[in-house]
């Protein structure tokens, strides 16, 4: 394989400053290159952030804590002064519903003659996995409630190996 000059190529610190068509027209082996150099770039940069983000949480934890316990709360947010700095800690509320125990209240409700989506929001999902298994008269039942549409598209280009 034949490898482009790589004395001349742009640098991952200087790409961003470059229009996207002229990186659009680099030769694939060095957008092969840029993109490795950005995801190790990348992962070092998240390896760090965890790392500071763990040294902030170990450093205000039990402030924290005993803040939230004052306010009579287990999550959300706490303010305090540290050293002329303004701390904002906030730890979400994440709650999981027992689907099936729901569905048997939404019945009991609809069958005391209420409207439970007065209540709740009702939403019926439907694997793409199982879709594509049922038998074709099922799937064509519920071909018409169905849309496709599509994600971000990905490449990953991998130099040979000369061009290490």
């Amino acid at each position: 394989m034949m490898s482009a000059d790589r004395t001349n190529r742009p640098r991952l610190d200087s790409i961003s400053t470059l229009p996207i068509g002229e990186v659009a027209a680099l030769p694939a082996e060095y957008l092969a290159l840029l993109q490795q150099e950005a995801g190790a770039a990348l992962k070092t940069a998240k390896t760090v952030v965890d790392w500071i983000d763990g040294a902030i949480a170990l450093r205000f934890a039990d402030h924290v804590q005993a803040l939230r316990r004052e306010a009579g709360k287990d999550t959300g947010t706490v303010r305090f002064e540290q050293d002329g700095v303004t701390v904002v800690a906030d730890l979400p509320k994440r709650v999981d519903w027992d689907q099936s125990l729901i569905a048997g209240v939404v019945e009991r409700i609809r069958a005391a003659g209420d409207d439970p989506t007065q209540y709740v929001d009702i939403a019926i999902k439907v694997p793409e996995r199982k879709y594509t298994a049922w038998p074709e008269s099922i799937r064509t039942a519920f071909a018409p409630a169905r849309t496709v549409k599509t994600g971000k598209p990905s490449f990953v280009l991998t130099p040979g190996e000369d061009a290490r």
